[in-house]
């Protein structure tokens, strides 16, 4: 088993090599991507010198010594950071939560993706970061020029911040998470851009967006990435109703001819295929015509394995709003 893990973990290093991460201006992306790279139930994110370890899986819990072991061989990394999926092991009859991890002697580092600086937190969401939107926050930063730009459910900032650094007149995020906006400020000072050009408000996205279209209030470019609505599929269809909701909103505060990156990271509903469906059912809510420009999913570094559909999760559509 040993000498499996060996082959695969180095197989997977090889791979990412191949596609120029690390590079002098990205060192967060993924390194190990589930059944992707044959290592099902193991996801691991590198984040400049640090390797976070996702377990889903009872026997990646069985052979964590030498996992890290091998990991900690990769190039450029010094520190491993361990996150069992509690709830996941569980269910696989593996109870681990009475296991305390040793406490980590940073909480936060700092990253680099596409030449923009990001504060992570390693206790942040999933693994801290989410590296798979990097091809579609970089398209952002292309998109943005003399744009005003409105960010909804931005987390850290990603998009809001790739926005700014391409020229955007005007930026706002959104984000209902304290924390996840204490790292979207600190990710402003990091990049050193005008604090009058980009700003990040705590609150509701839906309430925000009601809020605007009472006003009359237009940006030319919206994103809207909310969080995991639709876990399992038995939940599929009361989650469609609320990405169907949430898109009829960011549709009306899109002027007329401008542009929306809508965005799901459910798999259910990414496999289902019915994320398109949903939009086009948003359209017809708001009273708007919509155009898909562009459908992407994550960055190249999360590799499917297509015996394995389910790896698919996120959908990302760039569309014309009219």
């Amino acid at each position: 088993m040993e000498r499996l893990l060996e082959a695969r973990i180095s197989s997977a290093v090889g791979l990412r090599h191949s596609l120029g991460l690390p590079s002098a201006d990205t060192n967060a992306y993924r390194l190990i991507n589930s059944e992707g790279d044959r290592l099902s139930g193991l996801i691991v994110d590198i984040f400049a010198d640090v390797a976070v370890i996702a377990s889903s899986a009872a026997w990646v819990e069985k052979y964590r010594q030498e996992i890290q072991f091998l990991v900690s061989k990769v190039n450029g990394v010094s520190h491993i950071k361990w996150r069992p999926s509690t709830d996941i092991l569980k269910e696989e009859g593996l109870d681990i939560s009475e296991h305390k991890e040793p406490a980590s002697t940073c909480s936060t580092v700092k990253v680099m993706e596409n030449g923009i600086v990001y504060l992570v937190s390693l206790e942040g969401q999933k693994t801290g970061f989410y590296a798979d939107q990097r091809e579609n926050r970089y398209i952002i930063s292309l998109l943005s020029k003399d744009q005003r730009v409105l960010d909804l459910c931005c987390y850290s900032g990603g998009f809001a911040l790739n926005a700014a650094k391409g020229g955007a007149d005007n930026v706002i995020g959104i984000d209902s998470s304290g924390s996840a906006l204490d790292l979207a400020n600190e990710n402003i000072v990091l990049n050193e851009l005008n604090q009058g050009k980009v700003s990040f408000v705590k609150g509701d996205a839906t309430t925000f967006m009601k809020g605007a279209i009472s006003e009359n209030e237009l940006w030319d470019l919206v994103i809207l990435d909310p969080p995991k609505l639709a876990p399992r599929k038995k939940v599929l269809q009361s989650a469609s109703g609320m990405y169907r909701s949430l898109n009829a909103l960011a549709m009306q505060v899109v002027k007329p001819g401008g542009l929306l990156m809508t965005c799901s990271c459910s798999g259910a509903m990414t496999q289902s295929g019915m994320f398109l469906k949903t939009i086009q059912g948003a359209a017809s809510m708001a009273g708007r015509k919509v155009t898909v420009l562009r459908q992407a999913g994550a960055a190249c570094d999360h590799p499917i394995d297509p015996a394995y559909p389910e790896g698919q999760y996120l959908s990302n559509y760039l569309l014309r709003v009219a």
